[in-house]
């Protein structure tokens, strides 16, 4: 057992270098007889059981990124979580953020799982991403993990960012035309604001349309219509629900006179989506 005196000055300089909680720093510079380099070593070895003393934990804050491959084929959609405002706003949190999703990128893993088995450079070092995770836990004290991951391929994909990293959007176009990035980051605007279930109706789960009927022809009964009006005036509130929660059928935010198809045209004729994801922060 160490012989030397931890101050709470001591525990307090070193919880500001590494960001780990008091008692984990405590612990550290004891079992280190007070040598600064030692604990945080020590503090990066345990970080394993720092992670595992932390799983109970809320990680509901973060940062959102989305982000395209540089021939616009592939994107991809990480939410990396936190347990504070304030670690989700730091430039170190951002920028690790956004290296995970650059290897992404570039190594198109399908699952969370093969996401975390790749191998970054960061911090002068050489790991999977998985095991800088458990690391990173341990330095700054909170836990930390991806906890959505989506990816969209086409011709033409492009990836929208919005409110400070709360929430992304990736929207796959059918061709890649003049004028896609800025369409393509219109449509995305439009699913960040209103977030549609489906491209169109035929994108509808059955459960929903389902849902949507059931809701329907109650409000209808409850107005007092006769039952054998209420099969048609049901379908009638069903083509109105693909009007507002449908992508393509939707009013296009930017000029409410054409549904977003419509516009799609406008840049060139026959273009369409083919597949969007939006993850928002903790939803």
């Amino acid at each position: 057992m160490s012989t030397v005196t931890i101050s709470a000055a001591d525990v307090n300089k070193l919880r500001q270098q590494t960001g780990a909680g008091m008692m984990d720093c405590k612990k550290a510079l004891t079992e280190t007889n007070g040598d600064f380099e030692s604990a945080i070593d020590f503090l990066r070895k345990k970080g394993a059981k720092v992670a595992a003393s932390r799983q109970d934990r809320e990680s509901n804050e973060g940062v959102v990124i989305a982000r395209s491959s540089a021939d616009g084929k592939f994107g991809v959609i990480i939410e990396l979580n936190c347990e504070t405002d304030f670690v989700a706003k730091n430039a170190e949190f951002i920028a690790f953020a956004n290296l995970i999703a650059n290897k992404a990128v570039e190594e198109k893993p399908a699952t969370i799982e093969a996401l975390y088995d790749l191998t970054i450079d960061v911090d002068a070092t050489t790991a999977k991403i998985g095991e800088v995770i458990i690391d990173k836990t341990g330095k700054i004290g909170e836990k930390i993990g991806v906890s959505k991951y989506a990816v969209v391929e086409g011709e033409k994909v492009v990836a929208y960012i919005h409110g400070n990293y709360r929430l992304g959007v990736l929207v796959g176009l059918s061709a890649n035309a003049a004028g896609a990035d800025e369409a393509g980051k219109d449509v995305a605007m439009q699913i960040a604001a209103m977030n549609p279930v489906a491209i169109d109706k035929d994108g509808v789960d059955a459960t929903t349309i389902e849902r949507e009927l059931e809701i329907a022809k109650e409000q209808i009964r409850a107005e007092g219509k006769p039952e054998e009006m209420v099969e048609k005036i049901s379908l009638g509130k069903l083509n109105k629900f693909y009007k507002d929660s449908t992508l393509l059928n939707q009013e296009f935010v930017k000029d409410p006179s054409k549904s977003v198809a419509q516009f799609l045209s406008t840049v060139e004729k026959g273009l369409t989506v083919t597949a969007f994801k939006r993850v928002a922060l903790g939803a």
